[in-house]
């Protein structure tokens, strides 16, 4: 079975995903017959490198709301976050480009260590308020998790994966990607949003047994999901 998922390190929804997903597939008694492959995605690529104000108010600007209104919608993003043991601090949230985090990330896949990376680089978006489009930051973050410093440092400073990540950000349209997260089951299922790991087990299940066309699988109540406007409940 191979699963592709579609995700951006800035999506709240993708974090919490990613990790209700996890926690189906690690209690799936198929895993090791599971190929998991993370495809890039931007949910606002004119994103600034570094940004103005705080987050409250930068979310706002960009979403055409009041700052106190920002504060709630967030305040839901870090209870949902709380659920699955996750922390989102949005008080010190940099709302920055991930483009580059994302080229990173593809350098990290050809050292089978994207999975460990992804999961460092949302770590760092939400729980530790760093700067995603910061090389510095990026270069660090790399050498935690593995990777040898001297080639992220060429990657951060050249064009490399760029056409790679681009082409993944386009491929996400041609296979019906609306909002992220975004789960592509053997080019046959899309599963759409931060669904109960539940619901992920169930889906884990059926199409291991079963073989039918494409259909996006979001028939639950709970289809958490992140697209170019915004986040829904």
């Amino acid at each position: 079975m191979k699963i592709e998922i579609w995700s951006d390190f800035a999506c709240p929804f993708c974090y919490i995903g990613k990790t209700r997903f996890e926690q189906a597939l690690n209690e799936f008694k198929n895993k090791k017959d599971v190929e998991v492959t993370y495809k890039a995605y931007q949910l606002n690529p004119y994103a600034p490198k570094t940004m103005e104000g705080s987050a409250y108010e930068a979310f706002a600007k960009g979403h055409n709301m009041t700052v106190k209104e920002a504060k709630d919608r967030f305040k839901m993003f870090e209870q949902n976050a709380k659920s699955v043991g996750l922390t989102y601090n949005y008080d010190i949230i940099q709302m920055t480009n991930t483009f580059d985090a994302h080229r990173l990330a593809k350098y990290a896949a050809t050292k089978n260590l994207e999975d460990k990376l992804t999961n460092r680089l949302m770590k760092a978006y939400f729980t530790d308020g760093l700067n995603l489009a910061d090389h510095a930051t990026l270069e660090k973050l790399a050498v935690e998790i593995g990777l040898d410093q001297t080639e992220a440092k060429e990657v951060l400073a050249s064009n490399k994966y760029k056409d790679e990540v681009q082409g993944q950000i386009d491929e996400a349209r041609k296979v019906g990607v609306q909002g992220v997260p975004f789960f592509v089951i053997n080019r046959k299922y899309g599963v759409s949003g931060a669904q109960q790991k539940e619901y992920f087990t169930q889906v884990l299940e059926q199409i291991w047994k079963e073989d039918q066309p494409l259909q996006t699988m979001n028939d639950s109540d709970e289809s958490q999901s992140c697209n170019d406007e915004g986040c829904e409940f």
